[in-house]
């Protein structure tokens, strides 16, 4: 049986560990005249877990087979640790890849596929051994590794294509939407496993998923792209509560945060078909949109709210620990997430609430932050 390309082309060799960093200045990417990346500047420190996020075609897969040499450059420079890749194969660039489909080998066991690299690269035996028991030790696959990847299930095989991974001690992890995969209870267990995994190997560690809720909770930043440009970058938290720009206000968050169209006025935030909020410092006269997240949505009354809007509920959603409550403002969706119960059925009014702290202005024409 022929062996699978991409995993030999990233897997045929690998060096020490050595201290490690990823810098991106320039990269851009055509098929053809079709540019799909444009100009990407990024600087990864060393040991940093960086999740590139976005909706599916922005890009982000594309940039990291680049990396890992899996796709030729079209401009720019690609480095790892200070040296320049663009030219170097993907075997002597000293990465390590998981893919989503798990890219095992069918025909091999559990240890053979762990140790493939290892013997290509006439690693001494008792060291292989050493690195394939530590790996599986870590992973808690030791009492797999006679077995074929056909009598694994999908969360297993997953431990084996990363522990295979671990093996080579790679100066960079790269992975490729690993967990898109798995079903829904999986994904969450699968996802603890990679975050108990950074905590025991500390390696410069580049992910791409589409999950929001993978890149917030496992990444120490998020790199946010667009149509192959980035829209933000930052920690979790930094890209939560500052949003860049209106793509990332409603990309990031589930519900994503509510943006109402609004205008400044006389020193006050307008927004349409709801009350004036102070607001100073914004763009007096220009077409606004006023952020706000489901979960700043209040009920009137609270503590250091101001009244927004008596909104009728055009959807209920309860969700047991809350209540999603769907409206419209002036002809726009919005959702606030409320108490349990608190809201029983479609057609009730909710009079609503907001901290003045709590809303993001958006320049409407350009999608910047104000």
């Amino acid at each position: 049986m022929p062996m699978p390309p991409p995993i030999a082309a990233v897997e045929e060799a690998a060096s020490p560990s050595l201290s490690s960093g990823v810098q991106l200045r320039g990269v851009v990417k055509a098929y053809g005249s079709t540019q799909v990346v444009h100009g990407v500047d990024l600087d990864i420190a060393d040991k940093e877990f960086v999740v590139f996020v976005g909706p599916s075609g922005c890009g982000k897969s594309t940039l990291l087979r680049m990396i890992a040499g899996l796709e030729d450059i079209t401009g720019g420079q690609i480095r790892i640790d200070g040296r320049v890749v663009n030219e170097l194969d993907p075997s002597d660039r000293d990465v390590a890849m998981v893919f989503q489909d798990y890219a095992l080998y069918p025909h091999m066991t559990v240890f053979e596929n762990m140790a493939f690299s290892l013997r290509y690269r006439g690693v001494a035996k008792a060291e292989i051994r050493r690195r394939v028991d530590e790996a599986a030790r870590i992973l808690d696959i030791e009492s797999l590794v006679a077995r074929m990847p056909r009598q694994l299930s999908g969360g297993q095989r997953q431990r084996v294509a990363m522990g295979r991974a671990i093996v080579r001690d790679p100066r960079v992890f790269l992975f490729d939407e690993p967990l898109s995969n798995l079903d829904a209870k999986l994904r969450v267990a699968m996802r603890t496993e990679i975050k108990r995994l950074r905590e025991r190997v500390a390696i410069t560690t580049i992910y791409v998923t589409h999950d929001q809720v993978e890149a917030m909770t496992l990444a120490d930043r998020i790199v946010i792209l667009n149509h192959g440009r980035i829209e933000q970058v930052g920690t979790p938290e930094e890209v939560y509560d500052t949003p860049a720009t209106v793509f990332v206000a409603s990309f990031i968050g589930a519900p994503p945060m509510n943006l109402l169209p609004a205008r400044q006025e006389d020193g006050t935030l307008a927004i349409a078909g709801g009350a004036a909020m102070p607001r100073i410092g914004a763009a007096e006269g220009r077409a606004l949109l006023a952020g706000i997240r489901p979960e700043h949505l209040v009920p009137a009354g609270t503590p250091g709210t101001l009244p927004l809007i008596d909104a009728r509920a055009t959807l209920v959603e309860p969700l047991g620990s809350d209540t999603l409550v769907s409206f419209e403002v002036a002809g726009t969706p919005a959702i606030a997430r409320l108490p349990p119960r608190s809201v029983r059925r479609a057609g009730e009014m909710v009079p609503l609430a907001v901290a003045a702290d709590n809303i993001h202005v958006f320049d409407q024409q350009t999608g910047q932050r104000i």
